[in-house]
């Protein structure tokens, strides 16, 4: 395969069907990996048929709702294990990220080592959220480059293309964060490694069928997280190379 989606899932049976539908429809040599937490409404059992039917479609099925940094990191484990593929896309299951993308994520990997795709880049690019949580995630993002330095707009983002040769470079077993701290953990980590990194547009569209993973606790983990990263930093915990 040239490229893995990989798409983590907790009670997503109303929508993974139709998202693993739109990514085979973008045409490309592209195989999506389904990493359920056990979902109760049925969604791992959906895929894991369909996997049976669809040699492009494969699940890794997990004992319970493990949260999404160790769900995202099981599957990057798995595509390293098990596939000799390129690049790694991390998308969600709601049809808040766009398929139809992942031709600009493509392209743009071709110069970069991991491509953001960025709700913030061109003005401010989120359909149909309220204005409480639009808040909430453009400050998280003004705080987050604040505190560490790190130079993107949309550090928070899920909709993410990456080289197989960053992941292999990635501590991937110390990575112990989770929500909105595991993509700033890991943009964090890409950028001290020194690999090359953009930003790319994206129209952001709120979910329309099911509920919002976020929580009081994702939020608070990210607020302490930024600073355990500037002060690993300064420690030089994250080496280049």
């Amino acid at each position: 395969m040239e490229a893995l989606v990989i798409i983590p899932t907790y009670n997503e049976r109303d929508n993974i069907e139709g998202i693993i539908d739109k990514v085979q429809d973008v045409g490309l040599s592209l195989d999506v990996l389904v990493v359920d937490d056990n979902s109760p409404d049925g969604t791992g059992e959906y895929v894991e048929e369909r996997s049976k039917k669809d040699a492009r479609v494969h699940v890794l099925r997990r004992p319970g709702k493990m949260g999404l940094g160790s769900a995202y990191i099981a599957g990057f484990k798995w595509a390293l294990e098990k596939t000799d593929t390129k690049y790694v896309f991390e998308m969600d299951a709601d049809f808040s990220h766009d398929p139809a993308a992942i031709l600009d994520f493509l392209e743009a990997i071709k110069e970069h080592d991991l491509v953001v795709g960025s709700r913030y880049i061109n003005g401010i690019t989120v359909m149909n959220w309220p204005l409480s949580r639009l808040i909430l995630s453009v400050g998280a993002n003004i705080y987050t480059r604040v505190v560490t330095g790190l130079p993107l707009r949309d550090a928070t983002g899920g909709f993410k293309c990456f080289r197989r040769e960053v992941l292999e470079a990635l501590p991937l077993d110390a990575i112990k964060s989770d929500g909105y701290s595991f993509q700033i953990e890991v943009n964090f980590i890409v950028w001290k490694k020194g690999f090359r990194f953009t930003e790319i547009p994206i129209i952001f569209t709120d979910r329309v069928i099911g509920t919002s993973k976020m929580s009081r606790r994702i939020i608070l983990e990210a607020m302490f997280l930024v600073w355990k990263l500037r002060l690993n930093s300064f420690r030089k915990t994250y080496k280049k190379g």
